[in-house]
């Protein structure tokens, strides 16, 4: 079967185009205001925060968020609401900013980032906070709040947790941007290609490789993957670790793939919770 990914929009809201492709399994969430260059205002962070949030479609393995102009992924906020808005507001976008970001870690989907232009501030920031993020040599990244008076903090969170914090320091405190290549070699990206063609070639790679594998254990993989690495000691992480992989084993769709690889067969996944 062929690896398709539908545009036509599932739902429209705010400036976000959603599609769900059943055949392909794949949700594809577009970017769609290029004449603020994708800024990330309240009313599109919210709608953008319900995607990851509750229960996902049964049929669903993975997610990307892109952009629908090649230019630009995101420029961050909307500086008029945050030059024009009252203390109340600003907390409430960047609190809604935050939980964004704490929603695409905790949503059991795998979320790929796919950029192919420039993906600034809070832009960065959700590249910085999606599971696997990739990028064509064309793109670049930057926290330049600083520039304008107001230092890239929230960017700055998941951006650490990402890059590497030489990296980071140099990103947050110039203002500059870093080209693709940078980005990939910091850690900011997983993987670098060379334009739009070859960004949709590799995305199909990656949703296939993820497809393989059982939607259960892939969710309890992610999961875990992250709270261990907010752990405070190595002894605590491989101690918890232990347990998860004891609960793995448990798990039907384990004991399908061990059986399946002892008799030299492809398993046949049910994708179940447990």
């Amino acid at each position: 079967m062929a690896f398709v990914r539908s545009f036509i929009p599932r739902r429209f809201m705010s400036s976000l185009l959603v599609s769900l492709s059943h055949e392909s399994q794949v949700k594809t969430i577009s970017l769609n205001d290029p004449k603020t260059r994708n800024s990330l205002s309240l009313p599109l962070l919210r709608d953008l925060k319900a995607q990851f949030q509750g229960p996902q479609d049964d049929v669903l393995r993975v997610i990307i968020l892109q952009s629908s102009d090649s230019r630009v992924f995101s420029g961050g906020h909307d500086l008029k609401e945050l030059a024009f808005g009252n203390e109340k507001d600003h907390k409430e976008i960047f609190d809604t900013c935050g939980n964004l970001n704490k929603a695409i870690r905790r949503c059991p989907i795998p979320v790929i980032a796919a950029v192919d232009g420039l993906a600034a501030a809070a832009g960065c920031q959700i590249v910085a906070a999606c599971d696997i993020s990739i990028a064509t040599k064309k793109s670049s990244f930057s926290t330049p709040g600083a520039s304008v008076g107001i230092f890239c903090s929230s960017p700055g969170v998941p951006l650490v947790r990402s890059a590497n914090l030489k990296t980071s320091a140099y990103m947050l405190l110039t203002g500059k941007p870093i080209n693709a290549a940078h980005a990939l070699a910091s850690g900011l990206l997983s993987r670098l290609v060379e334009d739009g063609a070859e960004l949709e070639r590799e995305l199909e790679v990656m949703c296939r490789a993820i497809m393989d594998k059982p939607r259960g254990v892939i969710a309890l993989g992610k999961k875990f993957m992250y709270e261990q690495a907010e752990m405070a000691s190595l002894e605590k992480a491989l101690s918890a670790s232990s347990d998860v992989m004891v609960n793995n084993l448990g798990y039907r769709d384990t004991k399908e793939g061990m059986n399946a690889f002892l008799k030299k067969r492809k398993p046949q996944w049910h994708h179940s919770q447990e």
